[in-house]
Formats: structure tokens, C-alpha cells, sequence
């Protein structure tokens, strides 16, 4: 009964034309417990979206970002306590921020609107990072709170994160998370990575046409560059990469999440020890001793008062969600190629569906 609630849930969503296609998987760390995949990756094309097409998962990123500053962490290349500055001398904020604080969100670094921090696929060869953020960084060059003040979400401190990971570890950034995060797993680079791949197995992002939001978008986006044909109700984008990998790059299946999630709930892990893997499960607290709801770069949320870790990715075309219930050992995904701008927590109504029955 619970799985048919799910599919039912998910079948509507299609069927209501409120996203072209989703698919969503939840599992424990050994196999999967139910999976659902419905809807077209091309609504044109009429190609149908499967178990390995991939999506964009967006700020699903930063968790793999956080995940590797604790793995140099680990082997001792830094400490999390000690100052950015320390690692990166131009360090564009306050000397006294610490690594902790970026990673948590509270460092109190801008975080002006990244609808249009992105670039066309031909683009991307020719695309220097590093020179497009630095006139970011000089426009928005003064903190907004004091370090650990308060909890303040920052994709430029997740792009710092990025900088510095190559600054220590000497690879790029790219190069950092697939060598120490993808090729452990053995995921292949068709099922997750920062690059696009073929069009026949990549879903195509869309936004809903006739929507207020649409209209925003015109005045965000350069619609005639950025904005393909419309499709039914719909209208399509380009294939585009996000500006700073290290704060939304990544391209992946379901289940290369399903992967990535099913490594983190094992004891003894092979990406990361139990003590670090703790750091990245513990909630951040501020200088007033309030609880801020994040961890390092996992949100803490409840669903029925049971505890779980999750993110949310969400942008131009494509929003994904990603979660960890640790006390049952199970975790979810969810991915829709239709835009999202903000956490839905939509894994609450599907996941209650299995987790209430335990």
C-alpha cells in the first residue's frame, strides 16, 4: 500500500502536467527499498526518462564540496578551525572567518541571486571561472553579519570552498571530487560529473510557460540565449553549466546518488572515518548558542520527529532533492527536470509513505 501511494503521488505529478518527468528511489545501505521513474527527459523528442538519465543536481554539489575539505581534513592538509586566509591569501572577506564557518553557512558572505552566474555548453571550453568570480567577489566585497552570528546561505563561500580545495590538495576541483569522492564509489563518469553528457541521456530542463515566474525570468536571464523552443506548456533550456562547479556543477542518475548516500550510511566508510563523518552531521550552533539547522553543508530537518540530513538542488530547469534518515538507516532521492528555486522538502509526503511503516 505505501509503495501505491508513492507511485500514485508521483504518476499525478506527470499525469497534471506539473513536471515533465521525475524519478525518485529510496533504499538502506545494502539495496533499494522501491524506486519510480515516470515521464519524458524530451517532451518533443517524446524520449522517455529512465533509471540512467541524468539530471542536474545543482546544490546537491555542495555536499560533495564539504565532503572533500573534511577529507584533507582528515589527512591533516588543514584544519577546519583555523582561518581561510590562512589557505587563501587574497581572501576577499574577514580575516577572522574560519574554514567551519563557510562550511556551515554562517561565515555572513553574500550571497547575491546565481539565476544567472551560468554558460552555454560551447561555451564551457573557453570559460574562465576564477575571472568571472573575481568581479563577483569585488562587487559584493563586504560581509553581511559577523562570523557565526548567524546562519546565512552562501554560494560564494561555497565557490572560496572550491578555490581552496585546489589550493591544498594541487588538483582542480573537478579532479579533486572524481578522484576522491566518484572513482571510489566506481560510479563512471556517465552516471555522475561535471560534464554533460550526450543529449540522448541527459533530461532537457524545463520551466512552466505560462507562469508568473516565467515572467520574472525575463528580466533575470537573457531569455533569447539561454531559452530554446517551447515544448507543450512548457519551455526549454539550453544546455548550460553553472559558473563555480564547486557550489552546483554536478550531473548525475539517481542512483549515482543512491550510491554516494548508501557509502555514507555504512560505518567505517570508504569515503570518510566515523569522527570526521560525525563533523558533517553535527549541527552548527552561533556565538549565542542558537541552533541554525545546519550542519556542514547538510541541512538537520525533522519529518513525524524523526531526524534526517538532506539538501536540496535547485535552479534554471531542474530541482533534486537528497536526504539521510540515520536512526533507520535508510536515505532518498528525487529528481525532476522542471525549474526549482527553493527547498520543496517534497521527500516528506513519499518517504513517510515507508518510513511511518517501519
Amino acid at each position: 500500500m505505501a509503495k501505491n501511494e508513492i507511485d500514485k503521488i508521483l504518476t499525478k505529478q506527470v499525469e497534471d502536467n506539473k513536471t515533465p518527468s521525475v524519478q525518485y528511489v529510496i533504499f538502506n545501505r545494502d539495496k533499494i527499498i522501491h524506486k519510480f521513474g515516470l515521464g519524458y527527459s524530451d517532451i518533443i523528442d517524446k524520449r522517455s526518462s529512465h533509471e540512467s538519465t541524468t539530471y542536474n543536481a545543482y546544490s546537491v554539489t555542495k555536499t560533495f564540496t564539504a565532503l572533500s575539505v573534511l577529507q584533507l581534513a582528515e589527512q591533516n592538509k588543514l584544519d577546519i578551525e583555523h582561518p581561510v586566509i590562512m589557505y587563501i591569501p587574497d581572501f576577499p572577506y574577514s580575516p577572522d572567518i574560519t574554514i567551519l564557518q563557510i562550511l556551515s553557512h554562517s561565515a555572513g558572505i553574500p550571497n547575491p541571486l546565481p539565476i544567472n552566474w551560468i554558460h552555454l555548453a560551447e561555451e564551457h571550453q573557453a570559460f574562465d571561472r576564477n575571472k568571472f568570480f573575481s568581479q563577483i567577489f569585488r562587487k559584493n566585497n563586504r560581509i553581511k553579519s559577523k562570523p557565526n552570528e548567524k546562519f546565512a546561505y552562501s554560494n560564494l563561500g561555497y565557490v572560496l570552498l572550491g578555490q581552496f580545495i585546489e589550493n591544498v590538495s594541487g588538483l582542480k576541483y573537478e579532479d579533486y571530487v572524481r578522484e576522491n569522492i566518484i572513482k571510489p564509489l566506481k560510479i563512471n563518469s556517465s552516471e555522475l560529473d561535471f560534464t554533460i553528457p550526450e543529449i540522448s541521456k541527459h533530461a532537457k530542463g524545463y520551466h512552466k510557460k505560462y507562469t508568473f515566474s516565467n515572467l520574472i525570468l525575463g528580466f533575470l536571464l537573457n531569455k533569447s540565449k539561454y531559452i530554446d523552443r517551447t515544448e507543450d506548456k512548457w519551455i526549454s533550456f539550453r544546455n548550460c553549466y553553472v559558473n563555480g562547479a564547486s557550489y552546483g556543477g554536478l550531473i548525475g542518475t539517481p542512483d549515482a546518488f543512491v550510491k554516494y548516500i548508501q557509502e555514507l550510511l555504512k560505518p567505517n566508510c570508504l569515503l570518510i572515518t566515523d569522527e570526521y563523518k560525525k563533523m558533517l552531521f553535527t549541527e552548527n550552533y552561533t556565538t549565542d548558542n542558537k541552533a541554525t539547522g545546519m550542519c556542514l553543508s547538510w541541512f538537520r530537518g525533522e519529518m513525524n520527529g524523526l531526524q534526517y540530513f538532506a539538501h536540496a538542488g535547485g535552479g534554471g530547469g531542474y530541482y533534486c532533492e537528497i536526504r539521510i534518515y540515520p536512526e533507520h538507516g535508510i536515505g532518498s532521492v528525487i529528481m525532476f527536470n522542471r525549474t526549482g528555486m527553493s527547498d520543496e522538502r517534497y521527500l516528506d509526503k513519499l518517504d513517510k509513505c515507508i518510513i511511518n511503516g517501519k
